[in-house]
């Protein structure tokens, strides 16, 4: 059957190393601008939550626009996007956590529920949710809503773990890693869906960024290294970047329009 190309990289061991530096910028980059440039962290009420989940969200549609309106995968386009939407669900999290006052288990509990009704509704609508898949307007519109829930979703459950679970920072990156460790075993060893284990470890992907960013820009008194977060952001872009360039960044392939399994997307 004629194969088509997906705007997404191949979900590869590449894919995930890029993610997870990813997820670690956003959550440098989003603290950078609410937190050092805005002070929402001296006063999570004076609007700089907001003012930064707006300036994430300009750039982010922006971006998802751009990655639409290409006719097939762009590796800086994609990776653009998706650093994008972790900094908006940096900042988006952090004002419904702290500045609407909900706290980490009302956040999380909403926005569970907004990542599996958003998978829900793109499945009733298209059949899949396999990754692979998405290579038309209509599917892409679906993936990156999900991913903005998941990011956000990531963001705050980071938060909790290393905030109210008591874990800290660098027990909580631990805690997520050891995560999607078990997460790759289950791939390799088991017949377990693997368009849910894609779902289940891109989301576990966000919180371990979220904590390894925190350790890394967080106060000594908070439990973190105090390294300045424009610095910090700069140096993991520049990884990214080497990354785009160097690793292998190839786009997905899905047979027909109908395939809803194979590799672990």
């Amino acid at each position: 059957m004629k194969e088509h190309l997906s705007k997404v990289p191949e979900v590869v061991l590449t894919f995930w190393i890029v993610k997870i530096a990813a997820t670690t910028l956003g959550e440098t980059g989003g603290d950078a601008v609410t937190m050092t440039w805005l002070h929402a962290d001296k006063n999570a009420h004076n609007g700089g939550y907001l003012i930064g989940t707006l300036i994430f969200a300009v750039v982010f549609i922006a971006a998802v626009a751009i990655q639409i309106m290409l006719k097939k995968f762009n590796p800086w386009a994609y990776w653009a996007a998706i650093v994008a939407s972790t900094t908006v669900g940096t900042a988006l999290a952090d004002m419904v956590d702290r500045s609407l006052g909900i706290g980490y288990p009302g956040g999380v509990a909403i926005l569970i529920a907004c990542v599996l009704l958003s998978l829900a509704l793109w499945y009733l609508a298209l059949g899949s949710i396999d990754v692979r898949t998405v290579a038309a307007p209509k599917v892409e519109i679906f993936y990156w809503i999900t991913i903005t829930f998941s990011q956000t979703l990531g963001t705050a459950l980071g938060d909790w773990m290393a905030d109210s679970a008591g874990t800290g920072y660098a027990g909580g990156a631990l805690i997520f890693a050891a995560g999607l460790v078990i997460l790759a075993a289950l791939y390799y060893w088991t017949s377990i869906s693997r368009v849910f284990l894609f779902w289940a470890a891109f989301i576990l992907t966000r919180p371990l960024g979220a904590t390894v960013g925190d350790f890394l820009d967080k106060p000594f008194n908070h439990g973190g290294l105090d390294l300045s977060r424009p610095l910090a952001s700069a140096v993991i872009a520049a990884f990214i970047i080497l990354c785009v360039f160097v690793l292998p960044q190839r786009p997905g392939r899905h047979p027909g329009e109908t395939a809803s399994t194979g590799s672990i997307a």
